[in-house]
C-alpha cells in the first residue's frame, strides 16, 4: 500500500515538474516578447517542452541512456533562445537603434550557425565522452577547412569585407563614390561585392575586399552637397582680378551650381602659354555631373568673350609685345592734365610737367592691395589713373577709413617733396592703374627751375595750416601771418635738403 502510495505521489510529483517546468519557462519566454521585443518562435517552444520532460524524468529518477539524448537535445534547443537574444540586443537595439547601422540577414545567420556549431561541438564533447572521436572528425575536417579555404580566399575575403562594409557603413546605396578616376552610384550592397553605376550607365562589380582595402571618397556624405572643381587658361595680358570676376560671374549663372556655397576662383599656375585660373563650384546630386560642367564651360566661354579675354592655343610661342603708343599717349596726357590742376605743379612748365610725366612709371595694383602703408617710408606721390581707393589710419589698434580716392585724385605729395613717412594707408577698392612720380624725377625739374623751391614751400605753408586749424583758431592776423612765414621758411629748408639742391 505505501509502495503504491509513494508511486503515485511520485507521479504527481513528476507531472507537477512537468506542467510546471512548461509553463514557467513559457511564460518568461512571453515576458521578453512584451517587454524586451525579442522574437521567440517554435524552437522556443520546444525548448520549453524538452526541458520539462527533461525536469520531469530528472524528478521521476529514471536513469538510461536515453536520457542524454533528451539532455543533448534540451542544450541544442537552449541556442534559439540565445541566437533571439543575440539578434535583439546586439543587432536590432545595439547595431540597427543605436548607431544606426542595417545588418543583413546573412551576417545574422552565420554568428546564429557559428553558436549552434559551438554549442554542439559541447555537447558532443562532455555529453557522450567522445573526445577521441570528436578529435579524429575535427583533425579531419580541419583538412578539408584548409583545403577549402585556399580555394575560396577571395571569396570568404569578399564575405568579409562585406560584414566590415555593412559594420561601418562607409556608403549607402544611391551614394556617389569616386573610385579611381570614376565616379559612380551605389546600386546595390550585397555579401560579396559592391555594384556601381556611372554616369555612361556602365556597371562596375567590385569585390568588398578590393572595396575595403582603398580609400573611399564618397561625394554624398554627410549631404549630398560637394565641390567639382574646373580649371581655365588664360592670356597673360589680362590682369587677374578681371579674369577672376568673369569666371565667378560665368560660373555662378551656371544651371545646376548651388547658390551657396558660393563659387569661389583661384590663380593656381603660371603656366607655358597661359595663366590658369581654378573654379570651385558646389552642386547637389552628382548625376548632373556632366550637364553642370558643360554649362560653366560654356557660360565661361560667352563671357569670356565678351570681355574681351582670350583662351590661349595650346601652343608655345615667343612674343614681345610693346604698350601701343597711343594708349601710352592718352595715359601721358590724363597725367599732365591732372597735373596741371594740382596746385603744387603750378609753377613747372608745359615742357618740365611733360618731362615729368615721361619719366614717371604706371604701375597696376589689384583690388584689395596696399598702394602705400601708414608709417612707411617714401619719396613720391602718386596719381590716379584709373579706378577708387580708400584712405584709412590706424588707431587704437583698428584701422579706420577716413576718404575715398577716385581718378583723378593725387596722394603722397609730402613724402615726394620732403621725404616724410606716410600718413595714412591707401588700399586699391578696384583694379587700379597708378602713375608713380619719383624723387629722381623730380629733383631733376627742380634742378632746372629753382624759383619752383619758393613757390612749393608756400603752398605746403599753408596746407600745413589747413590742417592744424591755425586759421580757424588764430586771434589776429598777424600771429596766422606769423604762422605762415615761419612754416615757409622750414619746407624751404626742407626741401632744398632732401633733394640736396
Amino acid at each position: 500500500m505505501f509502495s503504491a502510495v509513494s508511486e503515485a505521489e511520485r507521479d504527481a510529483i513528476t507531472a507537477i515538474a512537468f506542467v510546471g517546468t512548461f509553463f514557467v519557462t513559457l511564460g518568461v519566454g512571453r515576458f521578453l516578447k512584451r517587454r524586451a521585443g525579442v522574437r521567440l518562435g517554435l524552437l522556443f517552444r520546444l525548448f520549453c517542452l524538452m526541458l520539462a520532460f527533461y525536469v520531469a524524468i530528472a524528478v521521476y529518477g529514471v536513469h538510461a541512456s536515453w536520457r542524454n539524448h533528451i539532455g543533448a537535445a534540451v542544450v541544442l534547443l537552449s541556442t534559439a533562445l540565445v541566437v533571439a537574444l543575440v539578434n535583439r540586443y546586439v543587432w536590432d537595439l545595439y547595431y540597427e537603434k543605436k548607431r544606426q547601422t542595417t545588418i543583413p540577414h546573412f551576417l545574422r545567420e552565420v554568428v546564429g550557425g557559428i553558436i549552434f556549431l559551438v554549442v554542439l561541438l559541447f555537447v558532443l564533447s562532455y555529453g557522450y565522452h567522445a573526445e577521441a572521436q570528436l578529435k579524429g572528425v575535427l583533425a579531419g575536417s580541419g583538412v578539408v577547412a584548409i583545403i577549402l579555404g585556399f580555394a575560396g580566399q577571395n571569396f570568404f575575403a569578399g564575405i568579409i569585407g562585406g560584414i566590415a562594409i555593412q559594420l561601418n557603413r562607409p556608403y549607402k546605396v544611391g551614394d556617389w563614390l569616386q573610385v579611381g578616376e570614376r565616379f559612380a552610384q551605389v546600386m546595390e550592397i550585397n555579401w560579396r561585392s559592391t555594384r556601381l553605376r556611372t554616369n555612361d550607365a556602365i556597371y562596375l562589380d567590385i569585390p568588398n575586399n578590393e572595396m575595403v582595402s582603398h580609400t573611399i571618397v564618397n561625394l554624398h556624405y554627410p549631404t549630398e552637397v560637394h565641390a567639382m572643381r574646373i580649371r581655365v587658361g588664360v592670356e597673360y595680358k589680362n590682369p587677374p582680378n578681371r579674369v577672376k570676376d568673369a569666371l565667378f560671374r560665368a560660373a555662378s549663372t551656371a544651371e545646376g551650381v548651388l547658390p551657396e556655397p558660393k563659387v569661389k576662383v583661384f590663380l593656381v599656375d603660371f603656366a607655358d602659354s597661359a595663366v590658369i585660373y581654378e573654379i570651385k563650384y558646389y552642386m547637389g546630386n552628382h548625376a548632373r555631373i556632366n550637364e553642370i560642367n558643360d554649362a560653366i564651360r560654356t557660360n565661361v566661354w560667352y563671357e569670356l568673350k565678351r570681355q574681351g579675354i582670350t583662351i590661349p592655343f595650346p601652343i608655345r610661342t615667343l612674343r614681345v609685345e610693346r604698350k601701343a603708343a597711343a594708349q601710352l599717349q592718352e595715359d601721358h596726357q590724363e597725367a599732365r592734365a591732372i597735373l596741371r590742376a594740382e596746385a603744387l605743379f603750378e609753377c613747372l612748365s608745359d615742357d618740365q610737367l611733360d618731362s615729368l610725366v615721361r619719366q614717371s612709371r604706371v604701375n597696376h595694383f589689384g583690388r584689395g592691395e596696399r598702394v602705400i602703408r601708414e608709417g612707411a617710408e617714401g619719396d613720391s606721390m602718386f596719381i590716379l589713373l584709373r579706378g577708387a581707393a580708400e584712405v584709412s589710419i590706424a588707431k587704437n589698434g583698428a584701422s579706420i577709413p577716413v576718404a575715398k580716392l577716385r581718378a583723378p585724385d593725387c596722394f603722397g605729395e609730402m613724402s615726394l617733396l620732403t621725404g616724410e613717412r606716410r600718413t595714412a594707408t591707401v588700399r586699391a577698392e578696384t583694379d587700379c592703374q597708378v602713375m608713380e612720380v619719383g624723387k629722381p624725377v623730380m629733383a631733376e625739374v627742380l634742378r632746372a627751375s629753382p624759383d619752383c623751391l619758393e613757390r612749393l614751400s608756400e603752398l605746403l605753408a599753408k596746407r600745413k595750416i589747413e590742417t592744424e586749424g591755425v586759421l580757424k583758431q588764430a586771434v589776429s592776423q598777424t600771429q596766422n601771418e606769423r604762422k605762415e612765414r615761419e612754416y615757409r621758411a622750414t619746407f624751404l629748408h626742407r626741401l632744398r635738403t632732401f633733394f640736396e639742391l
